[in-house]
């Protein structure tokens, strides 16, 4: 399967954050972004809140003019976080209201968080999603009503 040089290196930087363990939805400097944007938090002030997929004021400057950021506009950067962020059970944007996880370095949550990004840069590159498995195992994602129920 033939991937950009965009997904290439945020997923090389993922893995490493994950085996590294340093890899942590809460910091901005070492969650999915901050690790795909080499441990800087500058990013944060693309969004109004961590998290969000509201761009701040910042973050539309930076989106009308077309910049990108190792190869992902600010937009997609704070879908990318968002989306890690729901996969490692967070309910929303980060603040005192959101529904966290106890343990945030727990290693199934984070896999789950980069399984979830691993997803979406799929979908932006506009490649198949490397994570599902329904194929190796000949299962269709996409029939799930016909489900047959057993009655004991």
């Amino acid at each position: 399967m033939q991937t950009s040089t965009r997904f290439n290196q945020a997923v090389t930087k993922l893995y490493r954050a994950f085996h590294d363990n340093t890899l942590h939805p809460e910091c901005c400097k070492s969650c999915a972004v901050g690790n795909m944007l080499d441990n800087k938090d500058s990013w944060k002030h693309l969004a109004e809140t961590h998290g969000s997929t509201a761009l701040s004021y910042v973050g539309k400057v930076h989106q009308n003019l077309g910049r990108k950021f190792n190869g992902y506009t600010p937009l997609e950067l704070l879908k990318i976080e968002q989306a890690f962020l729901n996969g490692c059970g967070y309910s929303g944007p980060l603040n005192r209201n959101c529904i966290k996880p106890k343990d945030p370095t727990n290693k199934d949550l984070l896999f789950d968080g980069l399984s979830a990004v691993i997803g979406l840069l799929c979908q932006l590159d506009g490649i198949k999603n490397m994570m599902d498995c329904s194929e190796l195992f000949k299962y269709n994602t996409t029939n799930k009503s016909n489900k047959s129920l057993v009655h004991i």
